[in-house]
């Protein structure tokens, strides 16, 4: 469910009429509904045991505004860099509801985690766990430690998005766990807490994740029996969204919960989820102005003025997501298919292909819908187009939470050596 519906032929957000948002503020723009966050956490959080972290995936979308409304609502964060992990304590986010998660954790990041008080790492591998005990060791601290491990299921979603499968970047292969264990336990500045598992993104069956936490459960007992304290396990992602609206939905998050708590029932473990796309994505659009409709020999095209700097996951992923027209269309309007493209010197940057859509002109608005999630966080400046602005709703009233940069702006960030100045 979101926030985003019809009132008397415009759509709005919330209470805010996206047309007279679009006229204040510019486009494209980015516009995020309160109530749709705070309902998707609350729904996603109630699905599990008492006691469970529901950290946030920051990369999924980090602005601060966005956030700290989780935070608000009892969210912790899961964070990839030391920059995600400065936004969540900038929102509001406990150090101790904070886990670190990604391969490529520099020393740097680790010392900037340690002197924070996170909740714990997740490690990725045997020589970063080396790292970190130097680090901690430096720092006069034992570091939290939860090892991921790569369990070599087929989450069967995107190849790009799946992270499980023995032959990805994640995680330390499931032949190894036990030894890798043992090199922790070995390291006088590491503290085992847990076990960490992650198989990817958009994920719309619960059979994968069984299949991972079946084995996870396994291995928590082979752990104990070594010796090993296993207090948590970090079951990773929440469910995939649906971006279609014709398609079936993706199981409930009631369903997932009551899973994953019969599975790991008995352990005395908590659990740890990591939801980012579940949460934001149905709870943001993306607003955007027709600037051409051009006809070519076999298509039409409608040219909108957002481009793949803006929205990158169609031309990364051959993503799909459901457009509409900001003004309601009627049954009996007249209807045309088109390749929606943005002005992009590019051409993967297009955002649907043979699209059915109502019949539309230069000036009309359209909502790039599900775009809450890898939207404005991928966002890039590419052919010196500044990105998207990002506008949060509540109720009938909105406020810009990352303005636009113009033109000069960009620019100034450029610097002129002195050898070119003459």
């Amino acid at each position: 469910m979101n926030h985003f519906s019809y009132q008397d032929g415009r759509l709005h957000a919330e209470d805010v009429d996206l047309a007279a948002l679009a006229d204040a503020v510019g486009t494209p723009f980015y516009c995020y509904s309160t109530a749709t966050l705070e309902r998707h956490y609350r729904v996603f959080a109630e699905a599990f045991p008492k006691g469970t972290l529901i950290a946030f995936a920051v990369k999924a979308n980090g602005n601060l505004a966005v956030l700290k409304t989780l935070a608000k609502l009892g969210a912790g964060a899961d964070v990839v860099s030391s920059g995600e992990l400065k936004k969540a304590l900038a929102a509001g986010v406990p150090a101790n509801k904070i886990v670190f998660s990604g391969v490529g954790k520099t020393k740097a990041e680790m010392r900037v985690g340690l002197d924070a008080g996170i909740y714990q790492f997740n490690v990725e591998s045997e020589p970063e766990l080396e790292a970190l005990n130097e680090v901690s060791g430096s720092a006069g601290k034992r570091a939290p430690v939860s090892i991921r491990v790569n369990p070599d299921v087929d989450a069967r979603t995107h190849a790009k998005i799946s992270t499980g499968k023995a032959e990805t970047k994640f995680g330390i292969p499931w032949s190894r766990a036990q030894q890798a264990y043992a090199l922790a336990a070995s390291l006088k500045n590491i503290e085992i807490t847990g076990v960490d598992v992650h198989i990817g993104s958009q994920i719309t069956q619960l059979a994968p994740f069984e299949a991972a936490f079946t084995r996870v459960v396994e291995l928590v007992g082979v752990l104990r029996g070594a010796g090993h304290s296993i207090t948590r396990i970090d079951l990773g992602g929440g469910l995939g969204v649906p971006y279609r609206i014709d398609n079936a939905p993706p199981p409930e998050p009631a369903a997932y919960g009551a899973m994953a708590a019969q599975l790991t029932k008995g352990l005395n473990t908590q659990l740890i989820l990591e939801p980012g796309r579940l949460i934001a994505a149905n709870a943001g659009v993306l607003v955007t102005r027709v600037i051409y409709v051009k006809s070519g020999e076999r298509k039409h095209f409608l040219i909108v003025d957002a481009g793949m700097n803006d929205l990158l996951r169609p031309a990364l992923y051959d993503a799909h997501h459901d457009i509409v027209p900001v003004r309601e269309a009627q049954p009996n309007d007249p209807r045309e298919r088109y390749d929606v493209v943005g002005p992009v010197c590019e051409t993967s940057d297009i955002f649907a292909a043979d699209r059915d859509l109502p019949r539309l002109k230069d000036g009309d608005l359209v909502a790039i819908l599900t775009a809450g999630a890898y939207g404005a966080v991928m966002s890039s400046a590419y052919n010196v187009r500044p990105p998207a602005p990002e506008v949060l709703v509540k109720g009938g009233e909105w406020a810009v939470v990352r303005p636009r940069m113009d033109d000069d702006a960009l620019l100034a960030t450029d610097r002129i050596p002195g050898w070119l100045e003459a």
